[in-house]
């Protein structure tokens, strides 16, 4: 059973993850997270009466008990994050309210992935969602679990979101940031591109006008089926990837899985071709062959 002297001598959000999994080594998902939270000093999760906050935390000064508030209206998923997230306000040992005594988050600082050096507010909140990402979907079972799953396919963000039990908007960041196939995936609102989650080796992401959804991509056309993504489809490259002077755009596929009120997940998997290999067996092969050969292999 993890304690708070397992957590000594680490402060960052992988370290302080890294060892909550070293102490808890038959940690299986879902992660039991308001079994750990109240392991370490959470003595009460409590509901949050205001709509304008998806989180709160109190807390003695020494951080020594606290209490986490979440949205009463909040999902299990969201309110799964949002626990995570407080409690890593809580383990972090840097972190201290800026504006009032107490953490109190809203669904912005939950989407806060990136912040300047000198934005305190913004780095405490961006490192309390990493942790809490961390936490919820460690890498080390997540790698396995979607080894196993083959190539990348929206089903997989389905399954995660059950298995794991976190939101697909938490599924979708893990998965196109952890499998083995370069891919991004984007959160799409009525039409818009609201952000867009990635492998790091993924092609720069062309500017979007008005953040838009390219005319030409699935999105537009693609029965709208609420439980299932639609065929994985080759598109134009050029609408979503930025061009290199002097390199070609690699072939580009696509996968939209449509949701409620609006919005939807759209894939993108560039077909990744080794300039340099002589004896690329896909040298001769049409793309839509290419794509052909791996749908069936998926399904054989």
């Amino acid at each position: 059973m993890v304690t708070r002297d397992d957590l000594k001598g680490t402060g960052s959000p992988d370290g302080l993850v890294t060892r909550i999994l070293k102490a808890e080594p038959g940690l299986a998902y879902p992660i039991p997270i308001e079994d750990i939270a109240r392991q370490l000093g959470i003595k009460e999760i409590a509901e949050l009466e205001t709509e304008a906050f998806e989180g709160g935390l109190l807390m003695d000064s020494d951080k020594t008990n606290g209490v986490i508030l979440v949205n009463k209206a909040a999902r299990m998923g969201r309110r799964r994050f949002t626990i995570g997230h407080e409690l890593g306000h809580f383990c972090i040992p840097t972190h201290k309210p800026v504006r009032t005594d107490k953490f109190l988050c809203s669904r912005d600082d939950m989407r806060t992935w990136s912040a300047a050096e000198k934005d305190l507010y913004a780095r405490m909140e961006m490192e309390a969602n990493k942790f809490s990402a961390l936490l919820l979907i460690p890498p080390p079972l997540l790698r396995p679990y979607l080894v196993k799953m083959g190539d990348p396919n929206l089903t997989q963000v389905i399954a995660i979101h059950d298995d794991f039990e976190v939101s697909k908007d938490a599924a979708a960041r893990a998965f196109a940031q952890t499998h083995d196939g370069i891919v991004a995936v984007a959160v799409v609102n009525n039409g818009k591109v609201l952000r867009i989650y990635k492998h790091i080796k993924f092609p720069r992401i062309a500017p979007l006008p008005s953040n838009k959804v390219p005319t030409g991509s699935g999105y537009w056309s693609g029965a709208k089926n609420l439980t299932t993504p639609t065929e994985l489809r080759e598109v134009v490259a050029g609408q979503w990837l930025e061009s290199e002077w002097g390199k070609k755009l690699p072939d580009l596929y696509e996968q939209v899985l449509f949701q409620q009120a609006g919005f939807a997940l759209v894939m993108l998997w560039p077909e990744q071709v080794e300039e340099d290999d002589e004896d690329d067996p896909d040298e001769n092969r049409t793309a839509k062959q290419r794509l052909a050969e791996r749908v069936s292999r998926r399904y054989s």
